[in-house]
């Protein structure tokens, strides 16, 4: 009987401990999922998409058949690689990462060509509290920085792409009593005033690295997406010691991460 009551008792606590890894996952004012950090956890996120374009940032990863799955095959995925600026404009360039996932804590575009409503993801997976952001310097040293929002956080001084005008990626200043609910995405940039921003996409087989193109003592000239000459006569093996972005060299897009 003794024996009976033990497993009894072990096999209770084993439906707790997995009821207690069971996370729904809010995308209006957050969850606090540093209380889970080093766990493995069944999680649910049901997260409204809207037709169009949209952000997102998720504490944890989800591959591209996961993605998939829940969004079926027609929509895009893109991550900020480069930021240019002129004047009180600056273009935000973003490259196709579909095929690599969501990766914990990054922000990212995300376009939908299917019909507005809540989508699921349910995975077992561990999540991260940690929040990547993304930032960028222009030449004119403005700092520009793409962020998740991991609780429902204050709009004021931000940009975001606003769902009335969602038909391109467009970031526009917020108004200061709006908001980012949890698992949408904002971009804040340093100095005063406010900029314009505009939007460039590009595919990653667009890309390529400066070895693929040029002999590591070859002296380059580098320009900028924009045309602009920011650097001269530099050898290619130190072209990757720029400032992280997309440049121009021989006619071909350059990443520096």
């Amino acid at each position: 009987m003794k024996k009976l009551l033990l497993i009894a008792a072990v096999a209770s606590l084993s439906l707790s401990a997995t009821a207690q890894k069971r996370v729904n996952l809010s995308t209006y004012n957050g969850t606090q999922v540093e209380k889970f950090a080093g766990q493995t956890c069944a999680v649910d996120v049901n997260r409204y998409i809207l037709s169009g374009w949209n952000t997102l940032c998720l504490p944890m990863d989800v591959s591209a058949d996961q993605l998939k799955a829940a969004l079926g095959a027609d929509y895009r995925l893109e991550r900020l690689v480069a930021v240019e600026q002129s004047g009180r404009e600056i273009i935000l360039t973003f490259s196709d990462c579909k095929a690599d996932g969501i990766k914990a804590g990054a922000p990212y575009i995300l376009y939908f060509a299917g019909e507005t409503g809540n989508k699921k993801l349910s995975l077992t997976t561990e999540l991260t509290s940690n929040v990547k952001p993304l930032s960028f310097t222009t030449a004119e040293g403005v700092e520009v920085t793409m962020s998740g929002a991991a609780v429902k956080t204050d709009g004021r001084g931000k940009y975001g792409i606003l769902a009335i005008d969602n038909s391109d990626a467009r970031f526009t200043s917020v108004d200061g009593d709006k908001v980012f609910y949890a698992t949408r995405c904002y971009v804040t940039t340093s100095g005063a005033g406010q900029y314009e921003l505009k939007t460039r996409h590009t595919d990653s087989n667009e890309i390529t690295g400066i070895a693929d193109i040029a002999a590591a003592d070859e002296v380059l000239d580098v320009f900028n997406l924009m045309g602009q000459r920011v650097a001269a006569g530099v050898r290619a093996a130190d072209v990757n010691n720029l400032e992280p972005n997309i440049y121009v060299v021989k006619g071909r897009k350059i990443l520096v991460k």
